[in-house]
């Protein structure tokens, strides 16, 4: 949850600023706009990636076709208001909400209203509920910044240790330290969608971020996506099943309603699907994108948002965090009181026991979560009056939340990805830019990348 913006960090976006890659999408209109005229696509996933390529080559000129597996557009990307506060089922924050970000830029042009997370407006909570005082806060921090400038200073990015591994190394102690295994779960884990037993040491904090404190969209972060379909033939509960690359300098997409055939094909599915081989792809993608594929990492994060009666907590406090074991059980929770009038905690698990989390029923996890408030909050803590959960490492259309760099990964394992294949066939999604993966804005800036590719082949 803590910003840590390191120099590489600032050089990397300077990078992408200077050479334009963070501005791609607002080429959109200086082209002109009937250059796609006779050509149609067909992009596979209505999520902020898929959508954000649909609407660009729309507005020059395509027949676009958008085949989305679920019911509904947004893929990991839903707001749910039958709590009467937005539950956000999946990409709850916007990421350095800066005037360069996509998403901020999308949200805005809605009319979104925003508020910031203080992360230094939280309390913390040790193994037997107590709260830990200012030092033992601070000692937790500097542990975990130590390690981070550690990695920094000693590893180089083609080290294949594990996080954990590097923790081991620095301070073999911190492994046996509820506290400080806290704040790596907490803050680490979450951030990256994997645990830290999973993750690269070298590449975890490698990637990019924007400026600006986090914030939730208090208006619903789903409603960025509708200007995005807006006039898109978007076709819903349409599985596709087989991707045809190579047919006549055609595409053929097979779903479970029917064939789909056009010039060119987006692949905007989530990592999760690719890795279970849930679309086949006629001829098989190039080795080296199995490979990737099979490489990267694919974690989830579990959401349990429970509404009481009455709050037990403090209602000016914005997070909790709660030690816990095993590791990653429901140890941060965002109190919606700071942004809203309705009674709800909303807690989080990570790492593995997101995993394991996700495979219980809403029943099972519920109790599970009741356990850790109640070592805090004791008889105070009365049952939930409504629930809801999320489950997104059983979701077969998504089979995970967001990609991670695991050991022996490269950048170029994500950026890669991203690279034509055949020059018909594109994947787009958070996992092909390794810069801002797991977000939503570098999910759409993979999209409007591929439309652009498509933009520049047919001028």
């Amino acid at each position: 949850m803590l910003n840590r913006n390191i120099n590489r960090r600032r050089f990397i976006k300077s990078f992408l600023m200077a050479t334009g890659v963070i501005a791609v999408s607002s080429r959109i209109g200086i082209k002109n706009a009937h250059a796609l005229e006779n050509i149609s696509v067909i992009v596979v996933g209505a999520g902020i990636a898929g959508l954000g390529a649909a609407n660009m080559l729309r507005q020059h000129g395509a027949k676009v076709t958008v085949l989305e597996a679920k019911p509904h557009i947004g893929g990991r990307l839903l707001t749910d208001w039958s709590m009467g506060a937005p539950f956000e089922v999946g990409a709850g924050w916007i990421h350095g909400p800066s005037s360069d970000n996509p998403t901020k830029k999308l949200a805005d042009a809605v009319g979104a209203k925003y508020v910031v997370t203080d992360d230094e407006n939280a309390t913390y909570f040790d193994l037997e509920g107590y709260e830990y005082d200012e030092d033992e806060v601070e000692r937790i921090v500097d542990a975990w910044e130590g390690v981070l400038d550690h990695i920094d200073s000693n590893y180089e990015v083609n080290d294949q240790r594990s996080l954990v591994q590097a923790i081991k190394d620095y301070r073999p102690a911190y492994l046996s330290d509820p506290a400080i295994m806290w704040v790596f779960s907490a803050y680490t884990e979450f951030s990256k969608g994997g645990a830290i037993e999973k993750l690269s040491a070298p590449l975890f904090n490698w990637d990019s971020a924007f400026d600006g404190d986090d914030v939730v969209v208090t208006t619903g972060y789903d409603e960025i996506l509708k200007p995005l379909a807006d006039g898109i033939d978007v076709k819903l509960s349409h599985n596709v099943t087989s991707i045809n690359y190579q047919v006549d300098e055609h595409v053929v997409v097979q779903t479970d309603k029917g064939a789909f055939e056009a010039d060119y094909c987006i692949c905007a599915v989530p990592l999760g699907v690719l890795k279970a081989n849930k679309i086949k792809f006629q001829p098989d993608l190039p080795g080296s994108y199995n490979a990737s594929i099979e490489k990267l990492g694919f974690g989830s994060v579990t959401k349990l948002a429970l509404k009481f009666d009455e709050p037990f907590w403090d209602i000016e406090t914005q997070y909790f965090g709660i030690t816990t074991e095993p590791k990653g059980r429901w140890n941060y929770w965002l109190n919606y009181r700071t942004f809203s009038d309705e009674n709800i905690l909303l807690g989080l698990s990570v790492g593995d026991y997101a995993l394991e989390a996700d495979r219980m029923s809403d029943k099972e996890m519920v109790d599970d979560a009741l356990k850790v408030l109640r070592n805090v909050w004791e008889d105070d803590v009365g049952e939930p009056i409504e629930v809801l959960a999320t489950h997104w490492a059983t979701d077969p259309f998504t089979l995970g939340a967001y990609s991670f760099p695991r050991p022996g990964v490269t950048k170029s394992d994500f950026d890669d990805l991203g690279e034509p294949i055949e020059n018909r066939l594109i994947l787009a999604g958070e996992h092909t830019i390794f810069d801002y993966a797991g977000t939503t804005h570098g999910a759409y800036m993979t999209g409007t990348r591929a439309a652009e590719f498509i933009i520049d082949e047919e001028s």
